[in-house]
């Protein structure tokens, strides 16, 4: 990093003094083309080496080293005593002379514009001839001389930097952007060329800089940037902690740097930043943060070049690790995904493989071959037991990895002494491994039958770590509060991948499924298992008795026996009630007897009750604990089945013996897995969610808020499933308003973020599929996206993002449902503008009315209607005239609104502007296109427009619309003609110029014939224009 010299010596000051008036002259000339160069004397032999040389620069950048090295020889002439060949003294010149000559060079790049290319090339040799002179000059001082001096000595390259810095630091503040830009290049070029800056300029630099850093031209502070970069490596760790101030001589610069970082606007400043900043333990977390930056390719610069420049990617911690990779394999750009793909499966691994090869006690060196040890490592260091289930990233990482690393796919080798050894790192390999394979086909496929074990193998390996997890919890569960308990999750985490590798395999195998069928029949009975492993029991079991009819029978039967027997551990030595076949409703009954949550009255306790209430409590929860995982076997169960109900007599034991009954049950979490059963039995036969309707509904209306979201799932799924329950006309309309209501107040939670996110969430679902087609409704999603109370609940804000646009664009049906709500959205947007708190901020009513106009023009229709789309000779469907009904809608509502009475002046401006802005095509209906030149025509006599741009939108949109009248008129009257199928272009209003009204009219004035109706009636407008103008 650049140093501080802070010698300085007469003769640079001398030479300083000289170059002022020419300094001066520099920036007239900078200032106005028009000002002439002054006279710089006779044209030396110097002068000409010296342009030469720098026209030979400029052509290209591949002769530079050639090019510096020959000015070094002229500065060596210059400045030491440097005979010819012949040993003759050539013509001799001085230090500074050679200063003068190279600095005109400088001055007259500095009017260069950037987009010539000339111009950098000129900026690069300079700092090559400037470093490759530095060098040479330290070599030619004697050793002594460097040794005893701290600080760098003087020497002809110093004096000569410090002379253009002279010249150039004045000129960082020109009136003249082109003189900024190259000012500040090239001072940055220099500070990046040398190693040591002299204190006088390293003050003057920084200050220089830090203001351009704020200039208006993004390419100034790109320059700005990359100079300070540099300099803020100086920094000690002091300097950087300092507290924040306003002063930028005292401010840390590594802060200011930090700052911009943050908030400059220019994407290629944030990323010369990105790529300049030193890494130290201050500034790395402000650039890993770029990682969520709005523009793509400061983001894959992150991933591709700033990472593997960090060395062991180790000495990060382990959440960062995990949100660098999150964050990039799930990036919306594809490059970013492949950098951050390419650095997992090249960078990181490489440094786990080269430690792992290397050992403890010796360094590190670089694995050329597959190493599992490294491997196993990386998954180690992202914490794959966590990172690898939900919504953890492990599992889309090592994707990425078996597709870039071809060279581990075929090394790996899962013998039986793998299987015998596993860790969570190694079966989660060969998770990642069979997942990876069976996705794709043919060579990858073939592969994984080759490495990965058949069924009846896979079945005894996972029979031998489901034993070993079921004893270590029944251990657990034996031990007391003091008494060291066994840690399960690495051991759970291994048999869920087993059952994950499992659900891919190939069941043709008759002996293999019929020992995975016997195994997994007995795992799912035991009471202890995890509800994780329990749920992908179930999920194998499903796939191994087939989908078909009869499998699903199979398959609800066994899961039942399995359910039997987890509740029959309730109370194995008492008897079942009264029914000797031990039904779930006589257990629910013998539950419901003894539940805690009812009161036992009575006058005066007995000692026996008072010693057995513990044991009572005890076997209660335990009741509890039972019943809810026979529930989560069910609810399991039922997410796998397809069938109808009615027709599988097991599921409706089920319903009847289990789900029921725990829907009636006192205990809320029974209540609650039930109600989930229930919904998942509503969806598989449309009677049984027509008589449930109403219970979902009062769910949300009394229960609590994870209620309410439950409740809000079941209910989309159910209308999704079974959507004749709303559209059909028989419907109840009692329901239909129930259920409105619901979303309603859902929309409103504003005090439950899950419960209102969950219901925007359905209802727009509802929308999109045609189920749900109430207007309120949808001008509610509307008010809600512009709302500024939902800004912080990013689930509602995302899934209105997509929506609305999917939405209106997707069918003209729902477009003509968002002309319809429009004007009320815009009432209803400028309403809670003006209720707002001072410092509260607001989607602008500008915008709000843009992005109306966009979602309802048709022309971004997805699917156009059949009248307006052709085929030309290439059978390539294009669309030609549009029908505008949508926009005439809009038009009319918008104008019927701003001319009711009491309407606002800034919402009336509003309106009138959309209306301005609407697009209008002959090809409407006739009908349309007059009623809304009667509201326009009578919107324009009432003069609602109160200032000249809304009365020049209103005139422009009236007069559109009677030529576009006309134009139907015409085509009407040829409808009969052999031009019949023709089109008109439609006109775009709102890109005209607005304050050329007069001429707009004239101008459709001579395209039309009109009515002598319509001719009084232009020039009425005419005259009224030119009064008003």
């Amino acid at each position: 990093m650049p140093g501080r010299v802070s010698a300085r010596s007469s003769s640079t000051s001398q030479a300083t003094h000289i170059v002022s008036s020419q300094n001066l002259s520099a920036r007239r000339t900078a200032a106005s083309s028009r000002i002439e160069i002054p006279d710089e004397g006779p044209s030396t032999s110097l002068r000409t080496r010296i342009c030469e040389i720098f026209k030979d620069a400029q052509r290209s950048s591949a002769g530079h080293r050639k090019l510096a090295t020959s000015l070094r020889k002229v500065q060596e002439a210059c400045c030491y005593e440097v005979p010819d060949a012949q040993g003759k003294v050539q013509e001799k010149f001085e230090e500074d002379d050679f200063n003068l000559e190279v600095a005109r060079c400088v001055i007259r790049l500095l009017c260069v514009k950037k987009s010539e290319s000339v111009g950098d090339r000129i900026v690069h040799f300079l700092g090559t001839f400037l470093r490759r002179a530095s060098e040479k000059d330290i070599a030619l001082l004697p050793e002594e001389q460097v040794e005893e001096k701290q600080t760098l000595p003087e020497t002809p390259s110093t004096r000569l930097t410090a002379h253009i810095l002279s010249i150039l630091l004045p000129l960082l503040d020109s009136k003249e952007k082109v003189v900024r830009f190259r000012a500040t290049q090239l001072v940055a070029q220099v500070i990046n060329s040398l190693d040591s800056i002299e204190d006088e300029y390293y003050q003057l630099i920084r200050t220089g800089l830090i203001k351009r850093m704020r200039d208006k031209e993004p390419t100034i502070r790109v320059q700005a940037v990359l100079g300070l970069g540099r300099l803020a490596g100086n920094e000690t760790e002091e300097d950087q902690e300092e507290p924040a101030s306003d002063d930028d001589d005292t401010s840390s610069l590594s802060r200011k740097l930090l700052e911009v970082l943050q908030n400059d606007s220019s994407a290629d400043v944030r990323r010369s930043l990105l790529l300049n900043l030193p890494l130290t333990p201050t500034t790395l977390p402000f650039l890993l943060e770029r990682a969520r930056d709005v523009d793509p390719a400061i983001r894959r610069a992150l991933y591709s070049r700033l990472l593997p420049a960090l060395g062991d990617f180790r000495h990060l911690s382990l959440s960062m690790r995990e949100k660098l990779l999150r964050w990039g394999l799930r990036d919306r750009d594809e490059t970013v995904r492949k950098a951050t793909g390419r650095l997992f499966s090249e960078r990181w691994i490489e440094d786990c493989a080269a430690s792992a090869t290397a050992g403890e006690s010796e360094p590190t060196v670089e694995a050329t071959f597959p190493n599992l040890d490294g491997l196993l490592e990386l998954l180690e260091r992202i914490d794959v037991v966590n990172s690898a289930t939900g919504s953890g990233i492990a599992t889309e990482a090592m994707r990425e990895f078996w597709s870039e690393r071809q060279d581990y796919r075929h090394a790996f080798i899962f013998d039986d002494a793998f299987w015998d050894r596993l860790t969570p790192e190694s079966v989660f390999v060969a998770r990642s491994f069979n997942d990876f394979c069976k996705e794709e086909t043919g060579t990858f496929e073939l592969l994984a039958e080759e490495k990965m074990p058949e069924v009846t193998k896979l079945a005894f390996f996972l029979q031998r770590y489901t034993n070993d997890l079921v004893n270590s919890m029944r251990y657990n569960n034996a031990m007391t509060e003091s008494e060291e308990q066994e840690d399960t999750v690495e051991k759970e985490f291994i048999v869920e991948q087993l059952l994950h590798i499992a659900k891919a395999l190939d069941y043709t195998d008759e002996i293999g499924r019929r020992k995975m069928f016997s195994l997994l029949r007995e795992t799912l009975a035991i009471e202890e298992l995890p509800e994780e492993i329990t749920r992908l029991v179930v999920d194998v079991l499903s796939g191994v008795c087939g989908s078909e009819a009869a499998g699903e029978r199979e398959f609800c039967g066994i899961v039942l026996e399995a359910i039997a027997e987890v509740h029959d551990n309730v109370a194995p030595d008492e008897p079942m009630a009264d029914n000797d076949d031990g039904s779930f409703h006589s257990a629910r009954s013998e539950l419901s007897d003894s539940t805690p949550t009812k009161a036992r009255s009575g006058g005066s306790a007995n000692a026996a009750k008072d010693d057995n209430s513990e044991m009572v409590e005890a076997k209660a929860v335990r009741e509890i604990m039972v019943n809810i995982k026979c529930l989560h076997i069910a609810q399991c169960m039922l997410e796998n089945v397809e069938g109808s109900l009615q027709q599988n007599i097991h599921l409706v034991t089920t319903l009847n013996n289990l789900v029921v009954p725990a829907v009636r049950s006192h205990e809320a979490p029974i209540r609650e897995r039930g109600l989930l059963c229930l919904g998942l039995c509503c969806l598989l036969d449309k009677a049984l969610a027509d008589e449930n309707l109403t219970l979902f509904l009062h769910c949300f209306t009394k229960g609590h808020d994870a209620l309410q979201v439950s409740a809000l799932h079941i209910l989309c799924d159910i209308f999704t499933t079974h959507s004749n329950l709303v559209t059909a006309e028989t419907a109840d309309s009692a329901l239909h308003r129930s259920l409105y209501r619901v979303f309603s107040r859902g929309l409103k939670a504003a005090h439950a973020p899950e419960v209102q996110s969950a219901a925007t969430t359905a209802l727009c679902k509802l929308m999109l599929t045609s189920v749900v087609k109430d207007k309120d409704l949808l001008k509610q999603l509307v008010t809600l996206f512009f709302d500024p109370a939902t800004k912080d609940n990013a689930a509602v804000i995302q899934a209105l993002s997509y929506f609305l646009p999917v939405f209106c664009h997707s069918k003209r049906e729902n477009m003509e449902k968002m002309a319809a709500v429009a004007a009320a959205v815009v009432h209803t947007h400028v309403n809670l503008a003006d209720e707002l708190e001072e410092g509260e901020e607001v989607v602008s009513a500008t915008t709000v009315a843009n992005m109306l106009l966009d979602w309802t023009d048709t022309r971004k229709l997805v699917a156009q209607d059949v009248a307006v789309v052709t085929c030309n000779g290439a059978r390539d469907t294009e669309v030609r005239g549009t029908n505008g009904d949508v926009h005439l809608t809009l038009a009319e509502t918008l104008l019927e609104r701003a001319m009711t009475y009491g309407c606002p002046k800034e919402e009336r401006k509003t309106l009138v502007n959309m209306v301005g802005k609407i697009c209008i095509v002959s090809n409407s209906s006739r009908e349309k296109l007059r009623t809304v030149t009667d509201l326009a025509t009578e919107a324009i006599d009432a003069k609602i427009a109160t200032d000249t741009t809304t009365r020049n939108a209103l005139n422009k949109i009236h007069q559109a619309l009677c030529n576009a009248l006309g134009e139907a008129d015409s085509v009407g009257r040829s409808a009969e003609g052999p031009n019949a199928d023709q089109t008109v272009a439609g006109h775009r209003l709102g890109t005209e110029d607005a304050s050329d009204v007069e001429g707009t009219l004239l101008k459709l004035e001579e395209k039309r014939t009109v009515t002598p109706g319509q001719d009084a009636l232009i020039e009425e407008l005419l005259l009224d224009e030119n009064e008003d103008l």
